[in-house]
C-alpha cells in the first residue's frame, strides 16, 4: 500500500505559489499580518508527516532562509543532478531522480506512511500520476497577476471533494480537498 501524499500549501488569489523569479515577498507581507502563535495548522499536519518531498527549487529557496525549517524530518529533494545543488545542511537530507511512482514505492517497503510534497513542478509530477491524496491550500487574499503556478496541465480531470473550509480574521482561506482517486 502506497504512503498518504499531502499537499500543504499557500497560494495567491489568482493561484500562484511564487512570483515568476521565485521570490515570496507578497507571502511574507502576509504573514506579517498573522498573529503570534497562529500557524493554520501547519504544526499538527507537519506532526503527521514521515518525508517531506521537494523539488530542486524549492530545497534552493528553502536554502536562503537562514535556518533549516524541518528539524529532523526526512527530506528528499528529487533533482536529476544533485552534485549542483547546496550542501545539505543536514543528515536526513538525501537526494533522489526517481520518478513520482518508484520514490513512492521505495519509500512504502522503507515503512513511510505519510509523504508531505512541497513545489510546484514536485505536485504537478505527483498529481499528473494520481499518487496526491490531499490538498491544504490556505490562499492569500492578493492577486500577483503573474508567477509560478500551483498547477500545471494534468494528463486527465482530477475531482476534488471539499472535507473543509476555514476562514481565519486576517483574511486567510485554508481549503481541504481530498483528491478523488480513479476507480
Amino acid at each position: 500500500m502506497n504512503p498518504k501524499v499531502s499537499v500543504f500549501i499557500a497560494t495567491s488569489l489568482d493561484g500562484f505559489i511564487a512570483r515568476k523569479d521565485g521570490t515570496l515577498d507578497w507571502l511574507d507581507a502576509a504573514n506579517a499580518n498573522v498573529p503570534d502563535g497562529e500557524d493554520c495548522g501547519y504544526q499538527a499536519f507537519i506532526e503527521t508527516v514521515d518525508v517531506l518531498v521537494m523539488g530542486r527549487n524549492t530545497y534552493e529557496k528553502v536554502m536562503t532562509f537562514g535556518s533549516w525549517p524541518y528539524g529532523n524530518l526526512p527530506v528528499v529533494v528529487l533533482s536529476r543532478n544533485p552534485t549542483t545543488l547546496s550542501p545539505p545542511p543536514a543528515d536526513t537530507v538525501t537526494y533522489s531522480d526517481e520518478m513520482p511512482k518508484a520514490l513512492c514505492d521505495r519509500l512504502s517497503r522503507e515503512g513511510i506512511n505519510h509523504i508531505y510534497l512541497d513545489g510546484g513542478t514536485t505536485i504537478q509530477r505527483f498529481l499528473s500520476a494520481g499518487l496526491v491524496d490531499e490538498l491544504l491550500i490556505t490562499v492569500i487574499p492578493i492577486l500577483l497577476g503573474d508567477g509560478k503556478p500551483l498547477f500545471g496541465q494534468l494528463p486527465r480531470d482530477t475531482a476534488l471533494t471539499c472535507l473543509n473550509t476555514k476562514r481565519f480574521e486576517f483574511g486567510f482561506v485554508q481549503m481541504h480537498y481530498r483528491v478523488e482517486k480513479d476507480s
